[in-house]
């Protein structure tokens, strides 16, 4: 799942008069989904606002995103074992993760909200933007795969190896669209086609996660296998679309 359109990129920044509202930052979004854009987006700009008015800079919003994920993942990690022995609830723990990984996203939402509208924007904190997504979704897919194992130990070794390596698939393909290489499959923006890419909406997919961790931890395996499936596929028919562009000299 991919959470680059909130990166440092370049935007206009902010010329009116007074103070710039939740509306001019969310003006300049960078989308990522329906569920991103309508929820994840929204709460993005509420923070860029809440930080600017502390004078907090885009990167300690980044860095709150890497540390807020991580912290979470940690704890999911930690707790997974307990929770699959029964000795520990696992509700609060789900909950802790919808909510946690949730804010941590909002963040990463709001620092490019935040750099684009003020004129903060960088090269480098771009890059560390993107250095930040990487290692929280790393600890994020380590924390689904361990409650997984936990829960059903004989969970095979090859799919949680290949969860981990299609996790980023999202995560690649944004960057590789950036400038001249942007290009995509559907382009369509009709509800029922946005509705369907849900299904790589990083907000909505935490948001699955995050649900399934407080209801029904025990299905954590099939989270795993279905977003391997999925992710899996979308490489394929990523390779496909792009040899196919590549054979036509495009």
């Amino acid at each position: 799942m991919s959470s680059r359109p909130s990166d440092h990129g370049t935007g206009r920044p902010h010329t009116g008069g007074g103070a710039p509202t939740a509306a001019d930052y969310y003006a300049v979004n960078r989308g990522g989904g329906l569920f991103s854009e309508g929820i994840s987006q929204r709460i993005g700009a509420r923070i860029a606002v809440f930080a600017h008015k502390n004078r907090l800079t885009p990167t300690v919003l980044t860095i709150l995103n890497l540390g807020l994920g991580c912290l979470v993942s940690f704890i999911v990690i930690a707790t997974a074992g307990p929770v699959a022995e029964g000795s520990l609830w696992a509700a609060p723990i789900g909950l802790l993760a919808l909510v946690g990984w949730q804010l941590a996203y909002a963040f990463d939402c709001s620092d490019g909200q935040l750099a684009r509208v003020t004129g903060q924007s960088s090269p480098a904190g771009g890059r560390l933007d993107v250095l930040c997504d990487v290692a929280v979704q790393s600890s994020l897919v380590a924390a689904l795969s361990a409650v997984a194992k936990a829960q059903e130990p004989d969970t095979p070794a090859w799919l949680l190896a290949a969860f981990a390596a299609t996790w980023m698939v999202n995560l690649v393909t944004s960057v590789m669209q950036g400038g001249t290489q942007a290009a995509s499959m559907v382009t369509s923006t009709s509800f029922p086609v946005r509705a369907a890419k849900l299904v790589r909406d990083y907000g909505a997919v935490i948001t699955l996660a995050g649900v399934v961790l407080t209801v029904a931890p025990q299905w954590a395996v099939w989270f795993v296998a279905l977003f391997t499936l999925i992710n899996g596929g979308f490489l394929a028919a990523s390779i496909a679309f792009a040899g196919r562009a590549s054979l036509k000299g495009s």
